[in-house]
């Protein structure tokens, strides 16, 4: 790469050709205010105006993030005239802005607070009229209020870079602009996949989760048998809502704290990961030795599923009828766990910790409940789950290691492990699968070619005489190509693994933000790749499992000896299974 010769406040540069103003001072050691900083170009690019310098060779200031270097360029962030432009920058947003900092749930990752602290705003500088306000509060995933917009579009942005989609976008003019779907409409009233992508991007708090911390609250007041289970993704992430390391695998102080929190039992998700490797892996094998639909397609990412309803309503026999692992679980524990320990399912209230927001719409659909009871009461994510601890005061990085419960259910493999990262589920089923066909356990067991954070991976193997043709894809711009070849007849594979979120549930939309102006210990460098850090944890823990195959799981082989008798039996189909819906209107 071409390099140029610049200068920053006077001191001299060699920076690499096409860089923009903004990306060459953070790489030369200067951070200049800004709303759009190292997050991947997914902002309306100079529109907040908060990053202006001066440059030579430009007619006044200029918005550093879209501005590209130039060779003798000449660059100055702190003139009175630079800094007295990004201060009122600042000003004029926070003049449209509810300021409610105190109750706001962005409060302490609010990016606007940030830079208005860094260039010194001034309260109430500019006040007059604000723009018509939109609370939007239909679903249980997601709420979006105007009036903490700031215009940034980065939400439009990451909706169209992840799934292809244009759920959201700038809604009427002039000083009336909103973001909004279609029409001002709600998130339930549109094609959202509710997965939350557009709420990890947001800088303010106008896109939140919405919080069921309350309805935990009240379960535990009301004397409930309220137990807590984790997604694997979780253990990867929730260390850094307490300053730690991106990618730390912090298992045992997560479990240390959940204890404390006064859960009766504390369950790993993974068990329900096992249990969903014998039901699809079962699915599957019977749909290739009996003529059923293929390619089968996974059915673990509900994000993924509001997608398939919404738009491939005729390829939904396709997916596996397997519920999610979390859903399964509450279910075992709602049935097995309940009859074997003495409690009425009506007193238990399940609640599960995931990295997803569109987990909590999908605990409330009408399919996934057993006898007038849901699997699972409520969904907190990883973000919340932070909130909780801090608000008890416990002290994270203190904690000492402990150990999930596991009487009769809880046991986990280290194939259930790795269904957080993109390509696990796959590499879980695949494990199984060799062994049921074969009779023997895979050599290797790690199936590194679905690792990895490629758009859509493939590969072939060799399955008791059968090619198997398998196929991953993460975040639904890379699952539209495949389903398109579904639809048109043209698919090779047997197999496909689909994520909503890119990366998988490591990246989902209830995870830790990744801000570097909230994570000041990490390289920037590092942050374009805390997917696959977060990813990189996971493996590790699958490689200190003493079992890594579902199948070899105890408590697993005991819950079908003395309960569901096999997989894809009557009663496995009674508990572990559902069904799908086209959304009408929406399809194709």
């Amino acid at each position: 790469m071409a390099k140029v010769n610049i200068k920053i406040e006077g001191i001299p540069f060699q920076v690499e050709e096409g860089l923009t103003i903004l990306e060459a001072a953070k790489k030369c050691g200067f951070e200049i205010p800004s709303l759009c900083a190292f997050n991947h170009g997914e902002c309306s690019r100079g529109s907040c105006r908060v990053c202006l310098v001066e440059a030579t060779g430009a007619r006044g200031l200029v918005a550093s993030c879209v501005y590209p270097v130039a060779e003798g360029m000449e660059i100055t962030i702190s003139s009175p005239k630079a800094t007295e432009a990004r201060r009122t920058s600042v000003e004029l947003l926070l003049s449209n802005h509810n300021k409610n900092c105190q109750q706001c749930d962005k409060n302490g990752n609010c990016e606007l607070l940030h830079v208005a602290r860094i260039t010194g705003a001034r309260e109430d500088m500019y006040v007059g009229e604000k723009t018509e306000t939109t609370i939007d509060r239909l679903t249980p995933s997601i709420y979006r209020d105007t009036s903490k917009c700031i215009l940034c579009g980065r939400c439009i942005e990451r909706c169209k870079n992840a799934h292809g989609l244009g759920i959201l976008g700038f809604e009427k003019r002039g000083f009336n602009t909103i973001v909004a779907p279609a029409e001002n409409r709600s998130f339930a009233n549109s094609p959202c996949l509710l997965c939350g992508q557009c709420v990890t991007v947001c800088p303010t708090g106008a896109l939140m989760e919405v919080s069921e911390i309350e309805k935990v609250d009240e379960a535990m007041k009301a004397g409930k048998y309220v137990v807590v289970q984790t997604a694997p993704a979780v253990r990867a992430a929730i260390g850094e809502e307490f300053g730690m390391p991106i990618g730390t695998l912090a298992t045992g102080k997560m479990v240390s704290a959940l204890k404390r929190l006064g859960f009766k039992k504390v369950f790993d998700t993974n068990f329900g990961a096992d249990l969903t490797i014998m039901e699809e892996a079962t699915e599957l094998l019977g749909r290739i030795k009996n003529g059923g639909v293929l390619p089968m397609i996974t059915s673990c990412s509900p994000g993924w599923i509001n997608y398939a309803e919404y738009n491939y309503g005729d390829l939904l026999p396709h997916l596996s009828s397997c519920k999610s692992p979390h859903e399964m679980f509450g279910a075992i524990l709602k049935s097995y766990y309940c009859e074997k320990n003495g409690i009425d399912p009506k007193d238990m209230f399940v609640v599960s910790i995931m990295p997803c927001t569109a987990k909590k719409f999908e605990k409330e659909r009408e399919q996934l409940q057993v006898n007038g009871l849901r699997d699972v009461d409520a969904v907190l994510t990883t973000r919340e789950l932070g909130r909780l601890i801090k608000r008890s005061g416990i002290d994270f990085k203190r904690l000492p290691d402990s150990e999930f419960d596991n009487d009769i259910v809880g046991e986990y493999t280290g194939a259930g492990v790795i269904f957080g990262a993109t390509g696990g589920v796959m590499e879980a089923a695949l494990r199984t699968a060799i062994f049921v066909l074969t009779g023997k356990e895979a050599q290797p067991v790690e199936l590194k070619e679905v690792r990895g954070l490629e758009g859509i991976k493939e590969a072939s193997y060799n399955l008791g005489g059968k090619q198997i043709n398998i196929a991953v894809a993460h975040g639904m711009k890379n699952a539209k190509v495949l389903l398109d070849d579904i639809r048109a007849g043209k698919s090779k594979y047997h197999f496909i693994e689909i994520m909503c979120c890119p990366g998988g549930c490591v990246a989902g939309g209830g995870q830790p933000y990744v801000k570097p102006c909230f994570l000041p210990d990490e390289d920037a460098d590092i942050l374009d790749t805390y997917r696959a850090k977060r990813a990189a944890a996971l493996y590790k823990e699958d490689e200190l499992r003493p079992i890594r195959a579902s199948h070899n799981n105890p408590q697993i082989v005991d819950l079908y000896k003395n309960f569901l008798g096999e997989p894809n039996s009557h009663k496995s189909h009674e508990l572990l299974h559902t069904t799908y819906k086209a959304r009408e209107g929406f399809n194709d």
